[in-house]
């Protein structure tokens, strides 16, 4: 949630999915902290799934539960965690999805380097280091993962136009080097006659446990044919621009204009530009020390200025003391108001349409101007009594949306929210919760259903997510309203 630390400047949480741990999410990691350093309202929260769907799932739901402003992921798969990346999206969390690719379209940004322009480019590269004519052999990447997928295509889609490169084999692996050397070792002891004269690895490490199997085994395989001093004879530099994802969450936060789509500027590294490449490296990591250098002398400069200040502070306790309590005050005076408008709205809902007294009318639409559903507390007791309608039409249906329910009231997912958020002070995702827990207040109250199935009757997916709601919105266990059966 925002929450104001100053008059003008709100506080951000971004919560940062990882899909595995390696030096280029290091790297990355390390130039999304750089770039904080520039939004002192941001707070960075970093999860790694270490290549495991289950946990990136369940990385994804606590850093929803906690609290976040919006959400970067990298997913390890294609389609796997989907559901995770859809409750944070239908939960009103923006969504930055990087590097990998999801099927779900419920995201709000994506970036990405070309992964399809990869492949196609290490392909031609393959086929001119070979002259045209050779064997291949492609290690890819982790199954179902986007940049695997696209490399293969892109790669492939190159060979093709050179009838004498041909790849004897497409072996799967799974990113890391231990994998690469394990199935490619097994695959030459399967096939010891086949001479190979290059092999694709689809990211360095991959390519190192390649080369690994082929330089223990003796004979004329007993190394890749064009890798000579050098470990790799190619590579392709990927980038990481930790920075520019950064901004583009900030830009998303602050409501300022972004692209939907951004691909990111790759390229392939040989022996011939490697040097040049390393020492550029090399510079701008030896610059990124120095400002983090920098960066801590700061912050003990700042933290000998806050000690001066707080000796001058404690000379004026008393004034200390009575802000204090006007704070405290204030605090009790927004709680007191927060928790009349949760009543209300629960006493709201509980009413029929012509019971419902004038409620305060939303200020201005979208555009900022007024509307003539905006007009009056009547006209705004007539759109929540409307939006109830859509809501309890539909509560069983376990897959609706914030989406669905602003179709079905002609409006966009933000106007949706705005005009709910006015005329309720709560937000369309919360009221559906609430609606649904009455429902299954009332269930248990009147039926013998079984506590799952009032819980799937309510549209919740999980009987054990409709108990934790239900005692956070209750006090007791579902069980309790029947003296403790179930």
């Amino acid at each position: 949630m925002c929450c104001g630390c100053s008059n003008r400047e709100k506080h951000y949480v971004i919560g940062i999915s990882q899909c595995s741990e390696d030096t280029w999410r290091e790297k990355q990691n390390g130039e999304l902290r750089m770039g904080n350093y520039f939004h002192n309202n941001v707070e960075l929260r970093f999860a790694a799934a270490g290549d495991s769907d289950q946990r990136q799932i369940e990385q994804i739901d606590s850093l929803v539960a906690c609290g976040i402003d919006l959400l970067i992921v990298a997913p390890n798969q294609v389609n796997t965690i989907n559901p995770a990346i859809d409750r944070a999206y239908d939960s009103g969390i923006p969504v930055i999805v990087f590097e990998r690719k999801t099927n779900s379209r419920k995201y709000t940004a994506f970036m990405s380097a070309d992964n399809y322009e990869m492949g196609r480019q290490m392909g031609e590269y393959i086929a001119k280091r070979l002259g045209g004519s050779g064997k291949v052999l492609e290690v890819m990447g982790l199954k179902g993962s986007s940049p695997a997928i696209e490399r293969h295509k892109g790669f492939t889609d190159a060979v093709k136009q050179h009838p004498q490169i041909e790849v004897v084999a497409t072996l799967q692996g799974d990113w890391t080097e231990e994998t690469g050397y394990e199935i490619v070792k097994n695959w030459i002891k399967a096939h010891p006659d086949v001479a190979v004269d290059m092999v694709f690895g689809m990211n360095d490490r991959s390519a190192i446990g390649a080369r690994q199997a082929f330089d223990g085994l003796p004979g004329k395989n007993g190394g890749i044919t064009l890798v000579n001093d050098s470990v790799l004879d190619a590579s392709f530099i990927y980038p990481t621009n930790g920075d520019l994802l950064l901004q583009l969450a900030v830009d998303i936060l602050e409501g300022k204009p972004y692209k939907k789509e951004t691909l990111m500027m790759s390229a392939i590294v040989t022996r011939a530009n490697a040097r040049v490449l390393l020492m550029q490296t090399e510079e701008t990591m030896r610059q990124t020390e120095n400002l983090g250098r920098l960066h801590e002398m700061a912050d003990s400069y700042l933290k000998e200025l806050d000690t001066q200040r707080m000796i001058t502070w404690m000379a004026f306790g008393g004034l200390v003391l009575l802000i204090a309590v006007l704070v405290l005050l204030y605090l009790y005076k927004i709680g007191k108001t927060t928790l009349r408008r949760e009543r209300m709205v629960n006493s709201l809902w509980e009413l029929k349409k012509e019971e419902l007294p004038e409620l305060p009318a939303a200020t201005a639409n979208d555009a900022g101007e007024e509307s003539p559903d905006d007009e009056g507390g009547a006209a705004a007791s007539f759109f929540f009594a409307r939006f109830k309608d859509v809501v309890e039409a539909r509560l069983e249906d376990s897959e609706l949306s914030v989406e669905d329910l602003a179709s079905a009231m002609n409006l966009s997912r933000v106007q949706l929210y705005r005009r709910v958020k006015a005329v309720t002070g709560a937000s369309p995702v919360e009221l559906l919760r609430t609606a649904r827990l009455k429902r299954g207040y009332q269930m248990l109250m009147t039926t013998d259903k079984s506590i799952s199935e009032v819980a799937y009757k309510v549209g919740f997916t999980a009987p054990g997510y409709f108990t934790k709601c239900f005692k956070e919105e209750y006090g007791i266990l579902p069980g309790d309203v029947r003296g403790g059966n179930s």
